[in-house]
């Protein structure tokens, strides 16, 4: 979905699918084929995904009933919703400081008043549609279209969010590692076999197929150079580490602050490692953030010897506590839109939105 797209030479108009594929019968028939292949892979993998989580909550439901649920959504009050806001005002700054510097990296421009409210608006789609990244990959549409580089835009929210997401797995390995966890003995292995596995892909892409291995390679190629440029430069890498791990403590404080909201009386030393856990298991898709997190939460506090219900009900705090927080990205997401719909005279973001929806479930198949 993401592919490296060379520098639009006309910067400042976007240039549309099929001004790139040509015009023509012949580009249009070939489109057509595609474009039926397209929406009968993502048509599967969207009810897989919604089947998948809509599964995990229904063994949760038929296990423990609804007490979890309906008790998380009750012990919610404005104490924590404030702290919980609170928090996610520093983490957005912290995400949208990292996106501009990942920008910045690619050779785009960035203003970091509109990285801030561009991310607090992909925070609410993310917490309000299935899949979970519908709003990251808005970020990068709309991104995209102002610079005239829709590629660009879009490769920069997702090397964004993969930093982002690579620093919080190094963390929850050295947490695990750390303290007392129900999976502390396994991450001796599971450190191993991580850096095992990264330092084979150079090797395993060489040994695919002739025509395979050419069309990888290029994209390696690619994706080394947008590593290089926009990650791993001097003024960049430290940037980038900072900001996510400043943003990885912000979620797993809102964790902690769910639990107690629960009733959870552990000590913070006790559930650290279960809040990384259960972000880790956040990230997987789900029905707007809903299903395997609560699946991951009963597991985990189970393991740990806090019982099922308690996670479950802290996993949904947690929820209740991300959707409020957010809520200052529906009205970016609204004043936007009448910005646009008042300056065009038609409602531009509207099929923007749909377009990001379309292209964020074939990235949700993808993961």
């Amino acid at each position: 979905m993401i592919s490296g797209e060379p520098v639009n030479p006309t910067r400042g108009r976007y240039v549309s699918p099929g001004e790139r594929l040509g015009a023509g019968e012949g580009g249009r028939d070939a489109r057509a084929g595609t474009d039926e292949e397209s929406s009968a892979r993502l048509s599967r993998t969207s009810w897989a995904r919604l089947l998948g989580s809509a599964g995990v909550l229904s063994v949760l439901v038929w296990r423990l009933g609804t007490g979890p649920f309906l008790d998380g959504v009750r012990t919610v009050g404005w104490r924590s919703l404030a702290a919980a806001s609170v928090i996610a005002a520093v983490t957005t700054v912290c995400c949208a400081w990292r996106w501009q510097t990942v920008v910045r990296g690619l050779g785009v421009d960035l203003p970091f008043g509109a990285a801030v409210s561009a991310y607090y608006r992909s925070l609410f789609l993310n917490a309000v549609l299935p899949g979970g990244v519908v709003g990251d990959v808005h970020r990068g549409v709309r991104h995209g279209h102002d610079v005239g580089d829709l590629g660009r835009g879009l490769r920069a929210v997702a090397w964004e969010r993969t930093a982002g997401q690579v620093v919080q797995v190094v963390l929850t390995m050295v947490v695990l590692l750390t303290f007392p966890s129900p999976v502390r003995a396994s991450m001796p292995v599971v450190a191993a076999v991580v850096v095992v596995l990264a330092l084979c892909i150079p090797p395993l892409v060489r040994l695919l197929p002739e025509g395979e291995e050419l069309l990888l390679a290029r994209a390696w190629r690619a994706a080394r150079s947008d590593v290089r440029d926009g990650l791993l430069v001097r003024r960049a890498w430290p940037r980038v580490v900072l900001a996510s791990l400043v943003a990885g403590a912000g979620y797993a404080g809102t964790f902690l602050i769910a639990a107690r909201t629960a009733g959870v009386t552990a000590s913070f030393a006790r559930l650290v490692p279960l809040a990384l856990l259960v972000l880790l298991g956040a990230t997987l898709p789900s029905l707007a953030g809903w299903g395997p997190r609560e699946g991951m939460a009963a597991w985990a506090f189970a393991a740990a010897g806090l019982g099922e219900a308690q996670g479950v009900a802290t996993a949904v705090v947690y929820g209740v506590l991300a959707v409020v927080s957010s809520l200052p990205g529906a009205v970016v997401l609204v004043v936007g839109w009448l910005r646009q719909r008042t300056r065009r005279g038609q409602p531009a973001a509207r099929r923007e939105l749909r377009v990001s929806v379309a292209a964020g479930r074939e990235g949700c198949g993808g993961d």
